[in-house]
């Protein structure tokens, strides 16, 4: 290989490749920890090295040019093959000191793992634990995350997955609804009832009409993105939703508001990439958290 022929910073194709993905440099500059300023004059440079121009403004944001059209999929390949390379090399370290950084729902970060953490840093209070909370998967590839738990299987073949112990899901409701509004037994009571709902309504009850329950829309009162601001509301009376059955019967200020309903069963999948876990720290964190999830007995 003629390396000479290599004319540009490698580090300034980074600059590139996160600038084109975020739409703009103050967006980029805070996907990669540095000052806009810095992030703009390894850009230019990059630009002048190549001798063409990879953007140009559109409002507040930044297009590629047909030239930068035609290079960003080289550049996503370096990104790639950079990011392999770091995870190749991470997952040799033997170092049990460190950072380990788990994605979960919202429900699950605020109110199972908590006391799982606490177990894992009074063991090993040398591991530094970063929660990410989001209802939306995390991209294991990239390291947004070294650990993830999910409710479904992962597709890719660098990913490894446990399959934990099954989760049971039921309804839950404030004694204050129920003093109002009663219990769900019958059809009737179903259409009559004010469901909170995670995410859009149409989605969940077209799940729950599949596992034999007869809701419809009108069953629905709110929609909320958030699983814990969605448990706050049925908390406060505002009316019924569905959760894993160790967070809703751990809760004194909730009972189970449909008692003719079979816990609905749920796979739990502890997620990571396969080169991650020859590493000996995410190694430890991913074995503790799989024990302690098995465990029917949280939180």
């Amino acid at each position: 290989m003629d390396w000479s022929s290599v004319t540009f910073d490698w580090n300034r194709v980074r600059a590139f490749l996160v600038t084109a993905e975020e739409g703009s440099l103050s967006a980029a500059a805070r996907a990669l920890g540095l000052a806009q300023p810095t992030l703009s004059r390894q850009v230019d440079a990059l630009q002048t090295e190549l001798g063409v121009v990879l953007f140009e403004r559109f409002g507040r944001g930044l297009e590629l040019t047909p030239a930068g059209a035609d290079l960003i999929a080289h550049a996503r390949k370096m990104g790639e093959a950079a990011m392999s390379l770091s995870i190749a090399a991470y997952g040799q370290s033997d170092v049990v000191s460190g950072l380990v950084t788990i994605s979960a729902s919202d429900a699950y970060a605020g109110l199972v793992l908590p006391p799982i953490l606490k177990r894992l840093r009074e063991q090993e209070p040398s591991i530094t634990l970063r929660i990410v909370a989001d209802n939306q998967a995390t991209d294991l590839m990239r390291r947004e995350a070294d650990i993830a738990l999910r409710n479904f299987r992962p597709k890719e073949p660098d990913l490894v997955a446990r399959r934990l112990a099954d989760a049971g899901a039921n309804f839950f409701a404030a004694q204050a609804y129920i003093d109002r509004f009663g219990v769900i037994n019958s059809d009737t009571d179903w259409a009559n009832a004010q469901l909170i709902v995670p995410g859009p309504a149409e989605g969940f009850v077209s799940v729950m009409q599949s596992m034999g329950l007869p809701l419809t829309q009108a069953s629905v009162a709110y929609e909320c993105t958030s699983y814990l601001a969605m448990w706050e509301m049925v908390r406060q009376g505002l009316g019924v939703g569905e959760i894993d059955v160790r967070i809703g019967d751990a809760d004194p200020s909730v009972s189970r508001v449909a008692p003719t309903v079979q816990d609905l069963p749920f796979p739990i999948w502890l997620t990571a990439h396969r080169d991650i876990l020859s590493n000996r720290r995410l190694r430890l964190v991913y074995d503790f958290l799989a024990d302690a999830l098995s465990s029917r007995d949280q939180p």
